[in-house]
């Protein structure tokens, strides 16, 4: 249950990034904690330096959302980023991550929290898997590509590492090398650091407000350095299978 203590360590916290969202965050937000009504949860957005008036919107909500905390950057620093400096800030052992556009649905979020929460510890991450995309053509495919490739060359067993919705936790994550775009590889980040994952179908919708900050050639260019700086991790990855105090 929502303690009453806000000093309490919470089970959850869900971090959402968002960039010129004033359209959506605000809506989100009511959306996420009527989710996790009567769940023990904190709700972090990060604004990364947004031109519009995201965290003004955001700012007036605390009043409203007790459970609501907005970070804001100085400088605007991407979306892998912001994700981090939620994750840093958060205080739950299972962080839950969701896009700031509202295409991923809140109501999944707390099924993929709770299943990583009843879950061995070696498992350190539950993905959501967007079923029925509500994206145009030319993003579907290459998402579709996308993937492909980089599910063969990683072997990371994710079919759509693209989804922002991800439940993992706090401590495993803060093991991984960070760099920019590191969101697209932490599943195969984190089969490198030993850990098991899986994954979970989840609904996707229409964006309704705001316009998307990625472009196909522009994730194509990120993509083919960054694909080839996370092989080149794996094969310098040795790992003890555990360690033991004598």
């Amino acid at each position: 249950m929502t303690s009453s203590n806000p000093a309490a360590i919470p089970d959850f916290s869900v971090v959402v990034p968002v960039f010129d969202e004033g359209g959506a965050a605000p809506a989100l937000a009511r959306e996420i904690a009527a989710a996790f009504a009567g769940e023990s949860y904190e709700m972090i957005f990060v604004d990364d330096a947004s031109r519009d008036d995201t965290k003004a919107l955001l700012t007036q909500l605390k009043a409203e959302i007790p459970q609501l905390r907005v970070l804001g950057h100085r400088k605007n620093s991407g979306q892998s980023r912001s994700i981090r400096s939620g994750i840093l800030a958060a205080r739950a052992p299972i962080v839950v991550t969701m896009d700031g556009d509202g295409q991923n649905d809140p109501a999944d979020a707390p099924r993929l929290a709770k299943a990583l929460q009843a879950g061995p510890a070696e498992l350190a991450l539950v993905g959501g898997e967007r079923v029925k995309r509500q994206d145009s053509n030319a993003k579907r495919f290459a998402s579709k590509f996308g993937n492909g490739v980089r599910k063969r060359l990683l072997k990371d067993t994710a079919n759509d590492t693209g989804c922002g919705l991800k439940a993992f936790r706090r401590e495993a994550f803060l093991r991984l090398p960070y760099f920019d775009h590191i969101h697209r590889y932490i599943p195969a980040l984190m089969l490198r650091e030993g850990y098991e994952i899986a994954f979970q179908p989840v609904n996707h919708r229409h964006r309704e407000t705001g316009v998307s900050k990625y472009t196909n050639f522009g994730r194509l260019k990120a993509s083919v350095s960054d694909l080839f700086g996370v092989m080149w991790l794996q094969s310098r990855a040795r790992n003890p299978q555990g360690v033991d105090e004598a």
